[in-house]
């Protein structure tokens, strides 16, 4: 069953002296932030509505003000914070798009039965995004190309991929 909420990002640490924050997206649009009134929390096991403000989107990171923050103190108290929106009021995807979030701990085989492991992380940090998957041999790193991708189930929590075109786009990290 998937989550009511999506991870949009993660504080990484104060900027500046006014209580803005740097936060590391989980998504392919930044841009998004500047949308946000509002985000999620999580605290316990209750997703806690917090405000957004002051947003600015700059080399790949989000700058932003979280509940209100006023000094470098309450920010620093942010750091290490996931960012969350809920399902509800997410951006639709579109064909062969998926929330990094949903791909996180799905099976990872081969589509010729193959178990290669378990996905760990996405990154987005270049054109393609690169699946990193955890194996017995360490970290499996695959350029998430349409040649390679062959299924991605999420509602299943299974991605399957092409064994024979594999290794055009993967490395072991």
């Amino acid at each position: 069953m998937l989550s009511a909420y999506i991870a949009l990002g993660e504080v990484l640490k104060p900027q500046g002296i006014d209580g803005l924050v740097k936060v590391r997206p989980d998504t392919e649009q930044p841009e998004r932030f500047l949308e946000l009134t509002y985000v999620f929390v999580r605290q316990k096991d209750a997703y806690v509505s917090q405000s957004v403000s002051d947003v600015s989107v700059r080399d790949g990171f989000v700058y932003l003000r979280l509940n209100g923050a006023a000094d470098r103190t309450a920010a620093e108290a942010q750091r290490g914070l996931t960012l969350w929106i809920d399902r509800a009021h997410a951006r639709p995807l579109g064909e062969n798009e998926w929330f990094v979030c949903d791909l996180i701990g799905c099976l990872v085989r081969g589509d010729k039965g193959t178990e290669l492991g378990v996905m760990r992380d996405v990154l987005l940090s270049g054109p393609n995004p690169v699946f990193v998957v955890k194996t017995e041999k360490g970290s499996l790193l695959v350029a998430a190309l349409k040649f390679v991708v062959k299924q991605v189930d999420v509602e299943n929590r299974l991605v399957i991929l092409s064994e024979d075109r594999l290794w055009e786009a993967a490395v072991y990290e």
